[in-house]
């Protein structure tokens, strides 16, 4: 049984593909960002926590079953009061809590923004697709929506592919500002560590640093209407020099003619049916 549940548990692990979901994966999303490698230390030490927890909490009910059952024990004590006992499971949780504490609150706060960003990207949630502005490079923006089946290319996820990818450098401190047009909504990159409230009327912020090049894919996390699950992210990461020269061709393309037309007739057909 050992065997086989250790077989199940790396399933997903095995089967994982960098920057988005596999099928039968049943751990985390790998990390590429130093935010997501602190939240899955985290989630490992309150892992171990838990467990114990639980392993404690069976023995003891185990041993109770066997020692102070009717017939263990035909005469029961009278005993109501055990000031010890009631130190100890009063002051136990609370040296836990302590521990699970303090590193949560040193995430929380290591996770909420950076002090001087490199650079600084704005995505916008709309009903149903993001749009993102570079915030550095005047008057680039564009929107990206999903790509329907007939549309992808080969190597495509789908519902995780877009029309327009970002594009971002590796290593380099990524401020991000989240915002929605309409409705609420969330950006969230599990391979960064990433997820942020989109609400309308307000600005939150977060940040990423990308450690390797590739291309990475996210979705909005919040319930936010008929086609919720068909507003995914993605991200390709290249290197400094790259990004660059991609910088140049993207003026090109969305800069001198502001913010692209979207795709109304095909998001309005599909939620209609």
């Amino acid at each position: 049984m050992a065997v086989i549940a250790g077989t199940i548990l790396t399933m997903g692990t095995a089967a994982a593909e960098q920057g988005q979901p596999a099928p039968w994966q049943m751990t985390f999303q790998e990390a590429f960002s130093p935010v997501a490698v602190e939240q899955h230390g985290f989630h490992n030490l309150l892992l171990w926590i838990i467990s114990a927890i639980s392993v404690f909490v069976l023995i003891l009910l185990v041993y109770v079953i066997l020692r102070f059952n009717k017939r263990a024990n035909p005469n029961p004590s009278k005993t109501s009061h055990n000031t010890f006992i009631e130190i100890i499971w009063t002051v136990v949780p609370i040296m836990i809590l302590i521990v699970i504490m303090i590193p949560s609150l040193k995430l929380l706060y290591y996770g909420d923004r950076i002090e001087t960003p490199d650079m600084t990207l704005k995505a916008i949630g709309y009903q149903w697709y993001w749009g993102y502005e570079y915030m550095d490079e005047e008057g680039l923006a564009f929107d990206a929506v999903m790509l329907e089946e007939d549309e992808l290319e080969p190597g495509q996820p789908r519902l995780l592919a877009t029309d327009n990818a970002i594009v971002l450098p590796v290593e380099t401190n990524i401020r991000v500002l989240v915002t929605a047009e309409d409705v609420l909504h969330s950006w969230a990159m599990p391979s960064f560590g990433v997820k942020m409230d989109a609400v309308p009327g307000r600005l939150n912020e977060t940040w990423m640093r990308i450690e390797e090049v590739g291309m990475y894919y996210g979705q909005c996390s919040e319930l936010c209407g008929a086609r919720h699950g068909f507003m995914p992210i993605m991200i390709k990461a290249v290197s400094k020099e790259d990004y660059a020269k991609w910088l140049v061709e993207a003026k090109k393309e969305f800069a001198s003619e502001g913010t692209p037309a979207i795709k109304f007739a095909q998001v309005t057909s599909t939620s209609a049916e």
